[in-house]
């Protein structure tokens, strides 16, 4: 219903203009629009029931490809080519009457759909963006011209894009459950099957290797001595989960991001579809490019990078994943403490160590803090569709700081864990900061 009513506002925009007498308005060349067209991605992925870190490589594709158009018709902008060490250089382009939002727009539609999706998960969008074109006053020339160079720009990330080894990982080596103290269990409701093991086999975009930024290794397993570092998280965790506040509720519930919730009710088992952290993530660029109201291409650059350092931040997080292969803390609790004890949130279906949104959260902020600047206040709106009311901050980084404690509250991380995810995915949202030189002007 709000895309319907947004394009029946653009309608009405673009009606008024020709009745003044303009012949063409260029409404591609709105943020907001970009803003809107990467919702309809997030849309796709959250009812396609697509995994965290598989929706990464959606928006990071896709992303990249609109910033490739965009680098081609906007020259304070430079390509990625060159700088993602195995990303081709695009091939030459008519760039003659070419509208570079529609077209980036268009590039994006493609390689999102393209990447995972089915077929067609995106035809009814394009039709809309299609009416435009109409409504615009946008000759046939330059539509023709825009298409072309979207087409050709998407088909070269596509293919780059085959290159990552997400096929092979399909295929790759299952995670072996074992009755081993402290290695990670499948857990209720579901007792879902680990998701991933193998992403770490992914090609990063800008880190060396999976295990650039190494974390050190989580506390040993001692359920023995109540003394113990290990045994001091499970008690802080339980303890925590037996007396929040309505606050800490709240926070943990804002930055739950389970895609898919499992929902048990006697013997019916159904599933509750929200955002995932990168799609958060990806939402929360759009509310502070509308804030900072910058143009279409800063736009475009922002997304871009934010998508960058969530993927590479997936990927660190799930190279060290299934090196630990932690066991979660609701497994720990009800073996030892409480058998009946349940964590706030849904515990997700991977290892606890290390936290994966806690990772994105840092490097997305790193990101955005080197586009937008540092003590950037927002209020967050992501999580209004799911009824749950908005928060503010006063930066990107506090942000990603509180989503650490929300995992805490929520009784599926270790706050160690937290701690220790927050510092590695700093570094990976660094790096991309650092390599990337991707504004020039």
């Amino acid at each position: 219903m709000k895309r319907v009513l947004f394009f029946l506002l653009l309608v009405v925009l673009l009606s008024a203009c020709k009745e003044e007498g303009t012949k063409y308005s260029n409404v591609f060349d709105s943020p907001v629009l970009y803003a809107k067209t990467v919702k309809e991605l997030n849309n796709v992925v959250m009812q396609n029931n697509f995994p965290p870190i598989i929706a990464s490589r959606n928006y990071v594709y896709a992303s990249i490809a609109a910033y490739e158009v965009v680098a081609l018709g906007d020259d304070r902008f430079q390509s990625l080519a060159g700088q993602i060490k195995h990303l081709p250089k695009i091939p030459q382009q008519d760039l003659n009457n070419v509208n570079f939002q529609y077209a980036a727009i268009l590039a994006f539609c493609k390689t999102g759909e393209a990447v995972t999706f089915p077929e067609g998960s995106m035809t009814a969008y394009r039709a809309m963006l299609d009416s435009l074109v109409k409504i615009s006053g946008m000759n046939a020339a330059m539509k023709e011209a825009s298409i072309q160079l979207a087409d050709s720009v998407a088909n070269h990330i596509l293919r780059w894009s085959r290159k990552d080894n997400y096929a092979e990982t399909r295929t790759g080596e299952r995670y072996n459950i074992t009755k081993e103290e402290g290695r990670w269990i499948p857990t209720p409701p579901a007792y879902a099957q680990a998701l991933e093991p193998n992403w770490r086999d992914i090609r990063p975009m800008v880190m060396d290797s999976a295990d650039q930024f190494t974390p050190p290794r989580p506390p040993v397993f001692n359920m023995t001595d109540k003394q113990s570092k290990f045994y001091q998280e499970v008690l802080a965790v339980k303890s925590a989960g037996d007396s929040l506040t309505d606050e800490q509720k709240h926070i943990a519930e804002f930055w739950d991001d389970l895609g898919n919730r499992t929902i048990v009710e006697g013997h019916v088992m159904f599933t509750a579809k929200k955002f995932s952290p990168p799609g958060h993530w990806m939402n929360i660029v759009g509310i502070a490019a509308e804030k900072a109201k910058v143009d279409f291409s800063t736009t475009v650059y922002a997304y871009a990078k934010t998508a960058i350092a969530m993927f590479d931040g997936f990927i660190q997080c799930w190279d060290e994943k299934y090196r630990s292969n932690l066991v979660r803390p609701e497994t720990v609790i009800n073996k030892y403490i409480d058998p009946d004890w349940r964590p706030y949130l849904q515990t997700p279906p991977f290892p606890e160590y290390t936290c994966g949104h806690s990772t994105v959260s840092a490097s997305a902020a790193e990101a955005l803090t080197d586009v937008f600047g540092d003590n950037f206040a927002y209020t967050d709106s992501s999580e209004l569709e799911f009824g749950i009311k908005n928060r503010s901050f006063t930066s990107f980084r506090q942000a990603a700081v509180e989503n650490n404690w929300a995992r805490f509250y929520g009784g599926i991380h270790f706050h160690h864990s937290c701690l220790i995810s927050t510092d590695h995915g700093k570094m990976v949202g660094e790096l991309v900061n650092q390599r990337l030189k991707m504004k020039i002007k």
